[in-house]
């Protein structure tokens, strides 16, 4: 069945897609339009990717603490900490370079219908407010954002109670506490060596719950796309062709590097890679959150593409916190396309100079990182950026109709860079991690990975 899980949610994916289609051919006052979306959104929103939130914070903590406590000193935590800071740190500047490329080189700004739009903006941007009142209201309120009031933010998220951040799916304070606890239990020694296998044990449960919650995905999945598309259809896309051709591209172009970097530095093929973590992928684009997909991404990267549980349960948790690789291309090219478009306007007297350019850059970067792992945290930290360079959050809203399109793709492309990172890291590491193991005993390797072969030689090129 696990092996056949794939197929089955690619058909629920194409049954949603088609019944999503038949579903925006309806008038939307109809009670058949209204009961339908109301019960896909029910079942695909509200229960699965529940679910999938429910376990996501635990997961983080679990995962982490049981990562540390596997390893054998604080240096090998550091070695393996500081690669994968560096890591997520370059391939973020990477994709918000090539969105920049793409969207300087493509101009979608300057392309379609742009005098139309610029000429009708008060009436749609009226329209707007109307259909994505909620979207807006969140914009709208973070207007003023600057950096250093993200700095302070996600410092506020680090230290703060511990049972708070659970509780509040705070990723960013669960990841502190856990760490935090992870070393204090490899400095205390034989003290902390009992309580060991009972995090091991939880680790383990917790991802037996996550495959009876994916036992599910299909029939979950088949919902969210016949919800997606049966709100937007397929007419959203013709206003705003070239900016979602432009993303798309560069998105495409960024799968293409990561890719690379899985074939030369992680010496895995790149077929090998994408077959390992499809299902992962699968959720992703479905889901539009790298936080709910966060369980399936490790059990794939683990059980397909041999990564070490000492290494994917640090690497992937912090990943689908901190690296947002199709965000940060995302929001640069959104601000750059919406200068392009409305430049001169009233909120966007701005002229597209190298050193602003720059400083979107930088902000990209930065404002990816503080975005939430969840559907549209994308817009708001876009804010961002677009005070950074004095463009108005009036404009923003223009985007709002093709942007949950666009979030099915950013989020797969944040997964798959989550994953990259643990097949490198795990690559970098694997030789110390395996004589660290061998030295320091049996009872640091989980139950169920014990008389498996999971070195990752047996799965890679080369």
């Amino acid at each position: 069945m696990k092996n056949k899980l794939h197929i089955l949610i690619f058909v629920a994916m194409a049954a949603g897609l088609i019944a999503g289609l038949w579903l925006s051919s309806l008038d939307p006052s109809t009670p058949l339009y209204e009961n339908s979306i109301w019960l896909a959104d029910l079942l695909g929103k509200t229960v699965f990717i529940g679910l999938l939130k429910m376990i996501v914070a635990p997961l983080i903590f679990i995962s982490i603490l049981a990562a540390i406590v596997s390893l054998a000193s604080r240096a090998e935590l550091w070695r393996i900490g500081w690669k994968t800071m560096a890591f997520y740190l370059t391939t973020t500047s990477i994709a918000v370079t090539l969105g920049l490329v793409f969207v300087l080189t493509i101009q979608p700004g300057l392309r379609g219908d742009r005098d139309m739009i610029r000429a009708s903006w008060a009436e749609r941007r009226a329209e707007i407010d109307h259909e994505f009142g909620a979207k807006t209201a969140k914009v709208d309120g973070a207007e003023g954002l600057t950096a250093a009031d993200t700095i302070k933010a996600n410092i506020q998220k680090i230290v703060v109670n511990p049972f708070k951040a659970l509780s509040e799916g705070q990723t960013l304070g669960v990841i502190f506490f856990a760490c935090l606890l992870g070393i204090a239990l490899i400095t205390v020694g034989k003290e902390g060596r009992p309580v060991i296998p009972i995090i091991q044990g939880m680790n383990a449960a917790i991802m037996r719950i996550t495959g009876w919650i994916m036992a599910g995905s299909p029939f979950f999945i088949f919902c969210l796309i016949t919800s997606l598309v049966g709100q937007h259809g397929p007419g959203v896309f013709e206003l705003l062709f070239w900016y979602v051709l432009t993303v798309l591209v560069a998105i495409a172009a960024h799968v293409v590097v990561l890719l690379t970097i899985c074939k030369t530095v992680g010496k895995m093929s790149p077929w090998t890679f994408l077959k390992g973590i499809r299902e992962a992928w699968m959720i992703a684009f479905s889901t539009r959150s790298s936080a709910a997909t966060l369980p399936v991404t490790m059990e794939c990267v683990e059980e397909n593409l041999g990564v070490r549980p000492e290494a994917a349960n640090f690497i992937l948790p912090l990943g689908a916190t901190i690296n947002m690789d199709g965000t940060a291309l995302y929001e640069g090219v959104a601000v750059i396309f919406l200068i392009q478009l409305f430049g001169g306007m009233p909120g966007a007297e701005i002229v597209l100079t190298p050193v602003l350019t720059v400083v979107i850059f930088l902000t990209a970067v930065l404002a990816s990182v503080g975005a939430a792992a969840v559907p549209d945290a994308g817009l708001i930290t876009m804010v961002l950026v677009a005070n950074a360079v004095g463009l108005s959050v009036e404009y923003i809203p223009l985007i709002f109709a093709v942007d949950a399109f666009l979030d099915m793709f950013r989020t797969s492309t944040n997964v798959m860079g989550d994953a990259v990172g643990a097949v490198v890291i795990n690559r970098l590491e694997g030789d110390r991690m395996a004589a660290a193991l061998a030295t320091d005993g049996r009872d640091r390797v989980p139950r169920s990975r014990r008389n498996r072969p999971h070195d990752s030689e047996s799965r890679v090129d080369g």
